[in-house]
């Protein structure tokens, strides 16, 4: 691990078991004002709609939120899911970010609806739109966000001239490619989908071509992050995303589930096997323990920035865990 990999923070705002969506932006706040104080680089939300675990489904009402209770770190989405919406909307919505943050809002984008195919439907985008018109939105969003030309007749207001600085977000080859093809950072998402990752960073890197916002390739790969003061602990607090992630493959659409002694009375042993794939980059265990296992994850794939999802239904406990990763020497070596 070197002493120049940023870390920051994916909040997917979980609406927990008991807790109300009031509790859950508020603490979306508290994250925010935490992560600011202790040196994380950027802190971000997701896109999801229809989810009773998730609480970031207006994603940029949400940043402006965050943004307002901070004062320096970098705020943005991962990501919007541009397919759900006109390229124009998403470039005003964040044209006024960044009037209001000024040098601190990311956008980052993705191709999944973030949802059910129904919901898909009911956010009234074009359902038949094929994956040719992915880069087409992505240029048109570019465009607007970018210097206005004399001939252009379409203008996002605010938005226009704002240079807000694009991501691009993925877990497959092909969003590898397509920011390698855009000249763009790329995050991807290893805290889910963990098959293709060296692929991936390996097809990035090889394709990458500069462009005027990125002169060099430029990683950040997604962890989950669990840690207390005990290994111990911080296997009881993962049992709530074990849980999540069961509930995600029986169709059954529930808050963040409460954390429990014995995960096997509540997931069977084919689901366990199925979670500890998905989850296998995930950080579990005390400080010590979670710093060996992100070191062997950094140097194994040799990534800018490390973007962190603390999957805890406690908030104190959640923040707790984001205090002991900022503790870390490769944390501690930015502050």
């Amino acid at each position: 691990m070197t002493p120049t990999t940023p870390f920051s923070i994916l909040d997917l705002a979980p609406i927990a078991q008991g807790q109300s969506i009031s509790q859950t932006l508020e603490n979306s706040r508290q994250m925010a004002v935490q992560a600011e104080q202790l040196g994380y680089q950027r802190i971000w939300l997701a896109e999801h709609h229809g989810m009773r675990g998730v609480g970031s489904s207006a994603t940029a009402v949400v940043l402006g939120h965050i943004g307002a209770a901070t004062n320096r770190i970098r705020i943005g989405s991962g990501g919007v899911m541009l397919p759900n919406h006109s390229p124009l909307i998403i470039a005003e919505q964040f044209g006024t970010l960044a009037a209001l943050f000024p040098d601190r809002v990311d956008l980052g984008l993705g191709r999944a609806p973030g949802t059910d195919m129904a919901t898909a439907k009911a956010l009234r985008r074009n359902m038949q739109a094929g994956v040719e018109d992915y880069p087409n939105d992505i240029r048109a969003l570019q465009s607007y966000l970018g210097t206005p030309t004399p001939e252009q007749k379409i203008l996002a207001i605010p938005g226009s001239d704002s240079h807000v600085p694009l991501w691009l977000l993925g877990s497959s080859l092909y969003s590898a490619q397509l920011a390698a093809q855009f000249g763009l950072p790329y995050s991807f998402a290893s805290h889910f989908a963990p098959d293709a990752l060296f692929d991936a960073l390996n097809i990035y890197r090889r394709q990458f071509q500069p462009s005027p916002q990125l002169e060099r390739p430029y990683i950040m790969a997604g962890v989950m992050a669990v840690i207390a003061d005990t290994d111990e602990e911080a296997r009881y607090l993962y049992t709530s995303l074990q849980q999540q992630f069961a509930n995600l493959r029986r169709g059954a659409n529930k808050p963040f589930a409460r954390p429990v002694d014995d995960i096997h009375t509540v997931c069977s042993p084919a689901e366990l096997s199925m979670i500890a794939h998905t989850l296998q980059y995930a950080i579990v265990g005390s400080a010590e323990t979670a710093h060996k296992q992100l070191k062997t994850f950094i140097e194994n794939t040799q990534v800018d920035e490390v973007i962190f999802s603390f999957p805890i239904h406690d908030q104190n406990a959640r923040l707790h865990s984001m205090r002991l990763l900022a503790n870390s020497p490769n944390m501690q070596s930015q502050i």
